[in-house]
């Protein structure tokens, strides 16, 4: 599991650190860090796909979310018996919790 976290944060940080600086021109002397770079690769990626370079981005995004949200189900999924166990201690040792469920159960 360790590893399938490391490879799915891997790249989403190398792609998220090279838009970042590309976008604000931020260089250090490297080619592919420079705003020209940014606009090209997409300019590419534009012509390749059909679509304008400014929507890619956006896309890009929502991808990560999904993937994101796909790989916490997973994790949770895998987890789930901890999940159950830590949600059921923590219901039974905490009395404000306790409480409430009372109240709310007693009333007719």
């Amino acid at each position: 599991m360790k590893w399938f976290l490391i490879l799915w944060a891997g790249p989403i940080a190398l792609l998220g650190s090279w838009y970042g600086l590309s976008y604000y021109d931020m260089n250090f002397g490297v080619f592919m860090l420079t705003r020209d770079a940014h606009d090209l690769v997409f300019q590419i990626y534009g012509n390749i796909l059909g679509i304008a370079p400014e929507s890619i981005p956006p896309l890009v995004a929502r991808a990560i979310v999904v993937d994101s949200l796909i790989v916490f189900a997973l994790i949770a999924f895998r987890r789930r018996r901890k999940i159950i166990d830590w949600w059921q201690a923590r219901r039974q040792s905490s009395p404000a919790v306790l409480a409430s469920d009372e109240s709310l159960s007693s009333t007719p």
